[in-house]
């Protein structure tokens, strides 16, 4: 790591360190607030950087790093306008009165002699307004797909989980038209498919998917569907029958180990060509692609000129040129920076709760990601806080929907609607009245 500056700081100081990917720790810290660090090798893959150490007495941003002196003097941000192919890692670490802020990269790739890159000052105690002015600089830069109105969306995740049926979709549908609910999306999450590997091989359990994405259709609205193209189990007929296509460890999940694809092999990319041409042609066009860190992995390609940011890019590229520019893009679990110009919304932090603990006894785990990047919303994308969950069973939803009714960007809920409450309902149509700038 290479020294890029040394900052006088006041005991009020603050550093914003942008995480890796949507579900990786991302705030403003100070001096004496711990570090987020995975404390199993599971969540370093899927948590943090794949391949890249997370110190231990340091902030670490990927490709962005803001400090305000918290002094009334200016924020300092460091950070790319070019994440095509390389996202600097940025460290800042508390040294007496100053913070050392140093990079893996070239100190000279964050100065604004460099067209690609940025380091500026704006305003006295600043931090927030300098984010947004480097959002706004690299959206720009980067193609950024904005202003469309934000989606109102009914999911199926936090209801049903991986038990979702055809005719759960079918019945809150029908509830859907009877509440008269502003919904314009009703997508379909995991669940749908076999999973890992298998993500367009029908499930015999949840029923007809072309019947299901009809009855959506024929409502009026859009469908959406949710998978993880850039990831497969370790176990998955892809993984075995194509051990040439696959990357390493992805993390775990499904009761299997993950791994993610080189995006860069013929034979990967025939394959996710088969897959979203199968989605386009059921009538499909809101698309929430999951897991997506993986498609980043370190590790040898198929193209050797090709760098893990390159190659994931390339992936999306080739969704979006299968899917078309009509289509909207929901990524999650993706890197952050080099997302932007190729989807259309981002999940900006971890999951609501996972199952065991759909009455918040786990707690909230989104909050913290989702306020710091507020920021985010309209300069690089339409922003997914995650869905409301409004149903009385949820201990916290109270708590949950002062964060999602305050937040930027889509607008989703993940109830059954015949299980709302009287509150339920208050909530859920507060909700889809707002439009949040």
């Amino acid at each position: 790591m290479s020294i890029v500056d040394e900052i006088p700081v006041g005991p009020d100081a603050r550093v914003y360190a942008e995480g890796w990917q949507s579900w990786s720790p991302t705030t403003w810290s100070s001096r004496d607030d711990r570090v987020h660090r995975p404390t199993e090798a599971w969540q370093h893959a899927m948590r943090f950087r794949p391949g890249v150490p997370v110190a231990d007495d340091a902030l670490q941003g990927e490709g962005l790093l803001v400090v305000d002196p918290g002094d009334g003097s200016d924020a300092r941000v460091f950070g790319t306008l070019d994440a095509s192919r390389e996202v600097p890692t940025i460290r800042a670490r508390w040294r007496g009165d100053r913070v050392v802020v140093e990079t893996d990269a070239d100190p000279g790739s964050l100065s604004l002699s460099d067209a690609g890159s940025l380091s500026l000052s704006k305003g006295p105690g600043s931090g927030g307004a300098a984010l947004e002015v480097f959002g706004e600089r690299f959206g720009a830069a980067s193609g950024a797909r904005i202003g469309r109105r934000s989606p109102r969306v009914w999911c199926t995740w936090y209801q049903y989980f991986e038990e979702v049926r055809a005719s759960d979709v079918v019945e809150n549908l029908r509830a859907i038209d009877d509440a008269g609910l502003d919904v314009d999306v009703v997508q379909i999450d995991d669940g749908w498919s076999l999973g890992t590997g298998e993500w367009t091989a029908p499930n015999p359990r949840f029923g007809s998917l072309p019947d299901t994405v009809a009855a959506i259709l024929d409502s009026g609205r859009r469908a959406g569907i949710w998978l993880a193209p850039f990831s497969v189990g370790a176990g998955s007929s892809v993984a075995r029958e194509h051990p040439d296509w696959v990357l390493g460890d992805a993390g775990r999940n499904w009761g299997d180990d993950l791994r993610g694809l080189d995006l860069t092999h013929p034979g990967v990319r025939d394959y996710l060509t088969r897959v979203f041409t199968d989605i386009r042609d059921l009538g499909i066009d809101y698309v929430k692609l999951d897991f997506l860190y993986s498609g980043a992995l370190p590790g040898a390609r198929r193209d050797p000129d090709a760098t893990p940011v390159s190659a994931y890019r390339s992936g999306l590229e080739l969704i979006r040129g299968v899917l078309g520019e009509d289509a909207f893009l929901l990524g999650c679990g993706a890197p952050i920076l080099p997302s932007v110009g190729l989807v259309d919304g981002m999940r900006v932090a971890g999951d609501t709760f996972h199952e065991g603990g759909e009455d918040g006894s786990q707690g909230l785990r989104g909050r913290m990601s989702v306020e710091a990047r507020s920021w985010q919303h309209g300069r690089f994308w339409t922003n997914d806080p995650d869905c409301l969950v409004a149903r009385p069973e949820f201990a916290l939803r109270e708590e949950w929907a002062d964060v999602v009714l305050a937040a930027p960007g889509i607008r989703g809920f993940s109830d059954r609607i015949g299980g709302l409450d009287a509150r339920g309902r208050q909530l859920v149509d507060a909700l889809l009245k707002e439009e949040k700038a």
